[in-house]
């Protein structure tokens, strides 16, 4: 792999990294990967670049361990790029960016938990309909790891900034940052209407970057009857492309709603969520006029989830 840096910067961190994803391109590539694009062919259709480029990059990150290689049929051979391990460490990388990019390109500057109606980053999020979450496991409160999407016939995914058992474990000045305020009426008003959910088909998740331990303790605090689960690797908030902002030193996701399919697909987002028990009436409706348009065929109500 040729070498952009100089002798100087051998000891530099910041870039022996550049010089293995300083380029426009690996960073994309990296990002579509974590959003469950491995195949070659759907990379250069999701980027729009030349066979050779993109041909370069990933033998780039390949040889760099970012990438690995896995074949996915015999004749002829072909291969889909999987992250790594130090590939998924990236993640926080790509979230400080676009983080960056939505207060300081898109927007103005200040530490907020949600968005304006009109802004691209609402428009980001609300284009999620359609999409098709990839496969992937969270840890959850009790610290087991399994997938977030249930097997039922929709999920409800409630993603929230954090939620402590103790007032004293919020980080100075949470309650002066735009949209953060809610979390507890939020997972408290689910928790409330959950028989609602279950009647109509769909299984409650909250999604926050807190540490499970963390989200343990606010669950038994305040009875809970559905689990909630730690992005804190940014797993879900990358393949997506989750709205997130700093708060107490921690990436933290901003307050937004997806109602997802049995077959993974996202079939309402919600964002910016402005009133917490509004939210949850449209989380409900969502599942409801989802469910109507599946017909006759839906899978029925008592059906057991499928793992």
């Amino acid at each position: 792999m040729p070498q952009r840096i100089s002798l100087a910067d051998a000891d530099c961190a910041i870039a022996q990294a550049l010089d293995v994803v300083g380029d426009w391109w690996t960073l994309l590539i990296v990002r579509d990967t974590a959003r469950g694009v491995h195949r070659f062919d759907e990379l250069q259709r999701e980027l729009g670049v030349s066979r050779k480029v993109l041909t370069e990059r990933l033998r780039l990150l390949v040889d760099a361990g970012v990438l690995t290689r896995r074949p996915y049929q015999d004749r002829p051979v072909r291969h889909e790029y999987r992250l790594t391990p130090r590939g998924r460490a990236l993640l926080p990388v790509l979230i400080a960016l676009q983080d960056w990019g939505d207060a300081w390109v898109l927007g103005e500057g200040e530490t907020v938990a949600t968005a304006a109606e009109d802004s691209r980053e609402a428009a980001r999020v609300r284009a999620l309909v359609g999409t098709r979450l990839p496969g992937l496991d969270l840890l959850d409160q009790d610290g087991v790891s399994r997938d977030p999407v249930a097997g039922t016939a929709y999920t409800v995914l409630y993603c929230f900034p954090g939620a402590y058992a103790r007032p004293d474990a919020y980080p100075p000045g949470w309650a002066g940052i735009p949209g953060a305020r809610g979390c507890t009426l939020e997972s408290c008003t689910y928790r409330d209407r959950l028989a609602e959910f279950t009647a109509a088909g769909a299984t409650v998740h909250g999604v926050s970057t807190q540490r499970p331990d963390e989200q343990k303790a606010f669950s038994d605090k305040e009875g809970l009857r559905f689990p909630l689960f730690s992005d804190a690797g940014l797993t879900l908030s990358a393949a997506l492309r989750l709205p997130t902002f700093r708060a107490g030193g921690v990436t933290r996701l901003k307050r937004l709603t997806l109602v997802v399919d049995r077959e993974r697909t996202v079939v309402e987002a919600l964002y910016p969520v402005t009133d917490i028990e509004a939210s949850v009436t449209a989380a409900l409706a969502a599942v409801g006029r989802a469910a109507g348009r599946a017909g006759p065929g839906a899978a029925p109500l008592s059906e057991p989830p499928r793992r």
